[in-house]
């Protein structure tokens, strides 16, 4: 059977229409924004249970999770392709269960962080795995439709996620968000479950090689377009993460906003949403290296003024919440010009092993990021100097490595 005719017999096959499986697959995909962006209100409440004399700790509830996430990412692709999409959501969700429960109850800052991270080892499998369910079903055009389509119900996470998180924490106190993960997983995998097959026939699924493995880290990281892109995709998702981490506190201590942060996050998120969009328009036109070096050079110019501006005392007080807001989107707004077609550059040369290379790129990235965001991050100081000193000097040297990308 061809892959042509898999993906025919695999849509043949579902009874759900178009609209529930991209809803679905976007609630499957959503699994990480939810579990990262409905933590942020609940900073405050963290921090005063579990780790009272040093605030910023609390930041390390996403960051944990993420750092797990990373790790995850490494083995589900390979998972997936032995022993099916649907055994690796389970097995993921299962994790996710157990160690979302395991942070309600933790008492100290220490257990949290741990089952955070292993909460991400977790939600590697349902994320990868919804990937991997449209490329099974769908291919070319049709496959880039469906994945627009679910990209921007995933985007409209970040609009809602921060308002739950804050409803629970204070209807029910902050452990109970971790209870929500729990509930949210159960939900989207059993909804999978019972409308949606396995896509991947038990005969068309490979072995598991640690061999092989081996051989794709080493691959992926002699070849230096790759590592280029790996370096830039690293510190362009350090930027974003560094601007997440710290988001919650910037808007209490810096804004004074802090009892309205769910809504200007939002509002926030819904503004940046239209980077993806006219991200989607351009890049055929004019190319994803250009679109990335521009985007690249524009933000780490506007934060140099933004900086010099705070430091020297130019910017005039009042304009501080308008200005810094506005600077915080431009954070949110590159990601959607620049992400994306880092990694698709990253993949150009990897098309024999898309898969294994993909999980690679991503485990690498994620991890790499997320050592550099975490530092920024604990540099708080009541001011956005640290970030925003951190984020030039990020997003200066990315420009360095995107000029050396091929094209």
């Amino acid at each position: 059977m061809t892959g042509v005719d898999r993906e025919e017999a695999n849509r043949a096959s579902i009874s759900a229409s178009r609209a529930e499986l991209i809803a679905i697959i976007a609630m499957m995909a959503a699994t990480v924004a939810f579990a990262t962006d409905a933590m942020l209100p609940a900073f405050p409440d963290i921090s005063a249970d579990l780790s009272p004399h040093d605030p910023n700790r609390a930041q390390l509830v996403v960051a944990s999770f993420m750092v797990g996430l990373g790790v995850g990412t490494l083995f589900a692709g390979p998972l997936c392709d032995a022993f099916g999409r649907q055994a690796v959501t389970i097995a993921g969700t299962v994790i996710i269960i157990i160690f979302a429960t395991v942070s309600a109850l933790a008492q100290s800052l220490e257990l949290l962080l741990l089952a955070r991270c292993l909460q991400g080892v977790g939600s590697a499998g349902p994320r990868v795995a919804s990937m991997a369910i449209v490329r099974d079903l769908f291919r070319g055009r049709e496959m880039a439709r469906i994945l627009s389509f679910v990209i921007l119900v995933f985007t409209l996470a970040p609009v809602f996620a921060p308002s739950i998180g804050w409803l629970l924490a204070q209807g029910f106190g902050w452990r109970s968000i971790f209870v929500s993960f729990a509930v949210f997983s159960i939900v989207s995998t059993g909804w999978l479950l019972f409308r949606l097959p396995e896509t991947l026939p038990r005969g068309e699924r490979r072995s598991l090689r640690v061999r092989e493995l081996v051989d794709g880290l080493l691959e992926v990281f002699s070849n230096r377009q790759v590592m280029l892109a790996i370096g830039c995709q690293s510190l362009v998702f350090a930027v974003l993460m560094s601007t997440l981490l710290s988001s919650q506190q910037v808007f209490d201590k810096v804004f004074d906003r802090g009892a309205g942060f769910p809504l200007w996050f939002a509002l926030m998120a819904a503004l940046a949403a239209g980077a993806s969009v006219m991200n989607a328009a351009i890049v055929v036109r004019v190319g994803m290296r250009k679109v990335v070096r521009v985007a690249l050079l524009v933000h780490s110019t506007i934060t140099g003024i933004f900086l010099v501006a705070m430091i020297t005392g130019m910017l005039p007080a009042s304009w501080l919440f308008p200005v810094g807001f506005l600077w915080c989107t431009s954070v949110f707004q590159l990601a959607g010009f620049a992400l994306g077609n880092i990694n698709a550059i990253a993949m150009e040369p990897m098309g024999h092993m898309a898969g294994l290379a993909a999980s690679i790129i991503t485990s690498a990235a994620t991890i790499a990021s997320i050592a550099i965001a975490a530092p920024v991050g604990q540099a708080f100081d009541g001011t956005l100097v640290p970030l925003t000193a951190a984020t030039f000097a990020l997003t200066a040297l990315a420009l360095l490595l995107a000029h050396h990308l091929e094209g």
